[in-house]
């Protein structure tokens, strides 16, 4: 077996999926990125996978390997990425770490949705144009969360709040929402484009 991988024969994550409970859904966010991505873990844990520039392409493996642990530790029913906006400067960067993540997901065969920036804004905090900095502080508001060092001085970074931002979503997709929230925010996850199989066994086996 790879490691880090489903072994052949062993369950899907989604085997369990129907008669898990609602607050047992395990949901991974991750807000890519070459230098510093953000993860947030089923159980609500955030950090950042740092990558040295003199690494060069190297720092795909570093990615991918941390990825791999997490995948085969925690087995989420979903994965939850931020999307790559259109137009972005170095978005060609960040798509390569897009193509590893997204192999080694398909590998594990754990479902994903991508969600782009201004919908996460929106959900966040009703504004698409919303900065790192009312984003940090929605995630106080909305569950008293808080993340150490992901802001510089000049307030950039953001990488393990959007994480959680995007586990969160996930969370609501399939009917388990963390927090309380006005309705009108979560409505702007209707645009995402949620695996549908998924969506359909866990909000059926929920309400069943």
């Amino acid at each position: 077996m790879i490691p880090g991988l489903i072994a052949p024969g062993a369950e899907s994550p989604l085997a369990d999926l129907v008669a898990a409970p609602v607050d047992g859904l395990r949901v991974l966010g991750l807000d890519l990125s070459l230098t510093s991505t953000g993860v947030a873990l089923p159980d609500g844990t955030t950090y950042r996978i740092k990558t040295r520039q003199k690494d060069g392409d190297h720092r795909l493996r570093v990615i991918r390997n941390d990825l791999r642990e997490v995948l085969a530790q925690h087995r989420p029913h979903l994965a939850v990425v931020e999307d790559l906006p259109r137009h972005a400067k170095g978005a060609g960067i960040t798509a390569k770490v897009h193509g590893i993540v997204v192999g080694e997901l398909l590998d594990a065969d754990v479902p994903y949705a991508y969600v782009v920036p201004a919908t996460l804004k929106k959900y966040a905090t009703d504004n698409g144009n919303a900065d790192k900095r009312r984003m940090a502080d929605a995630a106080y508001l909305a569950a008293g969360a808080e993340f150490p060092g992901d802001l510089n001085a000049r307030g950039e970074g953001g990488d393990m709040c959007d994480a959680w931002w995007l586990r969160a979503a996930g969370h609501d997709a399939l009917g388990a929402p963390l927090f309380d929230m006005p309705q009108a925010q979560r409505d702007r996850l209707l645009k995402v484009d949620w695996p549908t199989n998924l969506r359909q066994r866990y909000v059926m086996g929920a309400a069943s």
